[in-house]
């Protein structure tokens, strides 16, 4: 098995193979900078890190390391980066593993939009500074659809790329390559709805999804026509930028819609980004709906956070998709300024949004947070803000599942107060 060490200070990868004795072997050449951040002054305390072929770590006195450099442990875990190809009934499945997954907690899992890898799609919002919090609680699992990795080789002629609802179906065996027994997922557009398919697929194996643009509708007659004429079905580099952001980005951020078309022409394989895409746009309805007393539907059963910018191609889809969720575990949180993808956008707003997600859930009790703005709404969003979702958190985790039926108790508590109220549940919107 190969260990990166995925730097915060320079972009270079630190090969360690693991060997059989307590020495690591480090093969050709590699820039290790993470020291100066965590060793600071120490750094000829516990590991001597030099230009050298070889680095060794002494075991025969763990305890100096922990008494001399605190903290040293769990940094190096945090660092710790894992890829994996996972073998599935549909192809090879691309994943990075980074950090420990730390005994019953789930793993955050991601997952990126069509003309996107996990690098280009999260690289900005998991190198922000305040996300370093949240991950030094979770261990994060970044999940490449097939084919559209870094160096992806070109799919044979005649293969058949799986559907959205195949590659949902790949996640159950990423999660048992890795002994996951759940996850809360993070997912923008395509990703976004293989996310949600999984959930409502495999509901005991997801606690939580953070679902940016997401579409839970099959494409429509009209939207195949304007694609049609637009070269959508040909992947070429204009359709996905619109789909992936609004006219007035493309219209005003030059830079920025220069770097993600240069990726989407020269970093990824054209011929796999096509499938992908033609996959994507053949999807099916979810067939979802905002759960009534007394009748069974399809939704989600864990808590969801609806994330779309205001100006993102996907607010109308995000919005009615919201309509179809129940109202005491979902959250629509609509960012003012902000195109279509918010993770890059703006990476510390969405963070924070993140937060207060997971504090619900009972997870960071002690977070350090500052107000989102809220705004009340009859729209049906939600009637549960951030707010009340962290001041429901438990600060002992294994109180979750309380909190979780206490959640559920208080939804009914809230449906109970009208006639109306039954029909449409008033709600908070969370805006920032």
């Amino acid at each position: 098995m190969n260990l990166l060490f995925d730097t915060p200070l320079s972009q270079s990868f630190c090969e360690i193979r693991l060997a059989p004795v307590s020495v690591l072997p480090v093969r050709g050449e590699c820039h290790i900078t993470w020291e100066e951040r965590y060793l600071k002054g120490h750094h000829h305390s516990a590991l001597q890190l030099f230009e050298m072929d070889d680095i060794q770590v002494v075991e025969s006195k763990p305890l100096l390391v922990d008494k001399e450099l605190p903290g040293l442990r769990e940094a190096v875990q945090h660092l710790v980066v894992k890829e994996h190809d996972v073998e599935t009934p549909y192809g090879r499945v691309r994943c990075t593993m980074k950090g420990v997954p730390k005994g019953e907690r789930p793993v955050i899992l991601t997952f990126h939009d069509i003309g996107l890898n996990h690098k280009t799609c999260w690289d900005t919002l998991y190198n922000h500074e305040d996300m370093a919090e949240i991950t030094q609680h979770f261990a994060v699992c970044h999940v490449d659809a097939p084919g559209q990795h870094e160096g992806a080789n070109t799919f044979s002629t005649g293969y058949e790329y799986p559907s959205m609802d195949q590659v949902a179906e790949t996640l159950p065996l990423v999660l048992k390559h890795f002994g996951l027994k759940s996850v809360v997922g993070m997912g923008v557009g395509a990703g976004a709805y293989i996310l949600t398919r999984f959930a409502l697929d495999y509901p005991n194996m997801v606690e939580g999804l953070m679902l940016i643009n997401i579409n839970p509708s099959a494409e429509g007659w009209m939207d195949w026509a304007a694609h049609k004429i637009s070269g959508w079905t040909h992947a070429t580099p204009d359709a996905i930028i619109g789909h992936l952001f609004g006219k007035e980005e493309i219209h005003n951020n030059h830079d920025l819609i220069g770097t993600y078309r240069h990726h989407i022409m020269h970093d990824m394989n054209q011929f796999n980004l096509h499938l992908f895409v033609k996959s994507y746009e053949s999807r099916r309805d979810l067939e979802i709906e905002r759960p009534m007393p007394g009748i069974k539907v399809i939704t989600l059963k864990c808590h969801s956070l609806l994330v779309v910018g205001d100006s993102s191609p996907a607010v109308e889809a995000v919005v009615e998709c919201n309509t179809k969720l129940d109202p005491t575990k979902t959250t629509l949180l609509k960012m003012s300024d902000c195109g279509g993808m918010p993770q890059i956008d703006q990476p510390a707003k969405l963070t924070e949004a993140f937060k207060y997600f997971i504090q619900g859930m009972g997870y960071m009790p002690a977070a350090s947070m500052t107000r989102l703005v809220r705004s009340r709404t009859a729209s049906g969003s939600s009637v549960t803000s951030f707010e009340g979702n962290r001041s429901r958190s438990h600060t002992h985790e294994g109180n979750r599942s309380r909190s979780h039926t206490n959640e559920g108790n208080r939804g009914h508590s809230h449906l109970a107060n009208s006639n109306v109220d039954q029909a449409v549940p008033k709600s908070t919107e969370v805006s920032c």
